[in-house]
């Protein structure tokens, strides 16, 4: 058998060295000793805590609000150790959270990576506008007024829908984690940065095969989600709109006009027989095409649906008031339909 490798003695004397020049240095420079960085200290009594750091805050003022706390039992050490290894100025703000006990050079590493406590802000598929500056808003990230205003900046989707004047259909359903420190705009901008990597390439190959802007796409997107939400019928209402287009034929979409009258202030979502009248482009019971926009915001499926419909020749559905539709090719099948589902 051969022999374990031997570390010759010049070398453990070089490492052994280097340890201890390393420890006289830091003594004589900080005052502060490694056993001293690398106890864990607990004198908060809560079993979690949470601690925000302000934009400006040096290491000291950081070091003093964590000490007062009962995270670190010396703003001093924390502030002298983050200055001999030059991190004191690279500080992120933000809400932190710390559970049990950490050693200053823990507490240290937490606060210079940046490891903020993030809070969990979910936009379900077919949200609009206002409901997800209703979602930022309650969730404590600005007035609604401000959550309003940020999703109304069409300069974040100006380069893929010039027509855009606000954000509707852009802002990307789905489960953000952000920072407590972040302002609704922001927020916003995941949000279009979220959609922008759902229409990736073979979206647009595909929205040009079929003649479709990036906007009629996204708003017959929004049209199949706020009809159903059932996978296996995503495609076939697809289909209906798009036959109803080719034929020039009143898309007759309630959600439209449920738009319509959010348009006109009206919050409740009962259609009265008088509504039909509305005199907005977005009826689409009075005015052919599509609606000027994206009537919601769709998730992935009901993009993909809206750019692959399936291949069908029913015109008309109904809801069966299960979540569910009946689908009918001609207009005595869709009464019949209604007779037996609606009334």
């Amino acid at each position: 058998m051969g022999r374990r490798p031997v570390t010759p003695v010049c070398c453990r004397k070089t490492t052994i060295f280097f340890g201890l020049s390393t420890y006289i240095a830091l003594r004589l420079i900080t005052g502060v000793s490694i056993a001293v960085l690398d106890t864990p200290y607990s004198g908060h009594v809560a079993a979690i805590t949470d601690v925000t750091i302000e934009p400006g805050q040096s290491a000291a003022e950081v070091g003093q609000v964590l000490q007062a706390k009962g995270l670190i039992q010396s703003a001093r050490s924390l502030r002298l150790w983050m200055r001999w290894n030059g991190t004191a100025g690279s500080i992120h703000t933000g809400t932190y959270r710390f559970e049990g006990s950490s050693s200053i050079r823990e507490v240290a590493a937490l606060i210079v990576e940046g490891r903020v406590l993030l809070t969990e802000i979910t936009v379900i598929e077919g949200f609009t506008r206002w409901q997800v500056a209703e979602v930022l808003s309650v969730a404590g990230f600005g007035s609604y007024a401000e959550a309003w205003e940020a999703t109304g900046n069409a300069d974040l989707i100006s380069d893929l829908d010039t027509e855009a004047k606000d954000l509707e259909g852009y802002l990307f359903p789905d489960t953000y984690y952000v920072s407590r420190q972040m302002e609704p705009a922001a927020i916003v901008e995941m949000m279009v940065d979220r959609f922008r990597r759902a229409w990736m390439v073979p979206t647009v190959t595909q929205a040009e095969t079929a003649g479709l802007s990036v906007r009629d796409a996204v708003t017959i997107a929004s049209l199949i989600e706020a009809e159903t939400g059932k996978s296996d019928e995503r495609a076939l209402v697809s289909g209906v709109y798009h036959n109803r287009l080719e034929r020039r034929m009143l898309l007759q979409c309630d959600p439209t006009l449920l738009y319509a009258l959010r348009l006109d202030g009206r919050t409740d979502r009962n259609i009265r027989r008088s509504d039909f009248d509305n005199e907005s482009p977005y009826n689409t019971y009075r005015f052919a095409g599509l609606p000027p926009g994206p009537v919601g915001n769709p998730g992935e499926a009901s993009i993909v649906a809206a750019l692959y419909p399936a291949e069908t020749d029913y015109l008309y559905f109904v809801g069966r008031n299960d979540g569910s539709h009946a689908f009918s090719r001609t207009l005595q099948e869709h009464n019949a339909n209604v007779n037996r589902y609606q009334r």
